[in-house]
């Protein structure tokens, strides 16, 4: 007994394959969009962004931004790094944000607030045996949101794995 219907088997396999075929390309558009990020990075940030390692660490008082070379010997990076990270601690505290939102092609969560409450928040480059990091406080709730909202930005966008919430005092 034939209904001119198809048989629901049938139905199921292409709403899997459509299902499928969606997954491969939104994967695809990912990599193609963390490729663009990077090549923006190298150009904007001066260093290889596979031969460095990103972190972003939301505190109780602000946050961290930590970069640091894969390679123990490799003094060019770190070096790179820590001419980075100095400018981003003086163009940050200045209310300039113009590197991160070359590299991410948008303006990231909390840039204005953090742009409009600049004198309540500070930045201060530390540096690390393999790099250095921009070391952010305030005692702003207002900042402190738009702070943790920024590094958030950045965990996901860079995908370093680090905990979206306060876990480091």
């Amino acid at each position: 007994m034939k209904s001119g219907r198809p048989p629901l088997f049938a139905l199921l396999i292409a709403g899997i394959l459509c299902a499928w075929a969606g997954a491969l390309q939104a994967s695809d558009q990912h990599s193609k969009h963390i490729a663009e990020m990077n090549e923006r990075g190298n150009r904007v940030m001066g260093f290889d962004q596979e031969k460095t390692t990103h972190h972003f660490r939301l505190l109780k008082n602000g946050g961290v931004i930590e970069v640091g070379g894969n390679d123990p010997k490799d003094a060019m990076s770190r070096d790179q790094i820590r001419r980075h990270l100095e400018e981003i601690a003086r163009a940050f505290s200045e209310g300039r944000f113009e590197a991160p939102m070359d590299i991410h092609h948008q303006v990231p969560p909390g840039v204005k607030i953090m742009q409009d409450l600049k004198s309540a928040i500070g930045y201060r480059f530390e540096p690390t045996e393999k790099g250095g990091l921009v070391r952010i406080t305030t005692t702003n709730p207002m900042a402190l949101k738009a702070v943790h909202d920024f590094l958030r930005f950045q965990i996901e966008e860079h995908q370093t794995g680090d905990p979206p919430e306060v876990v480091f005092n």
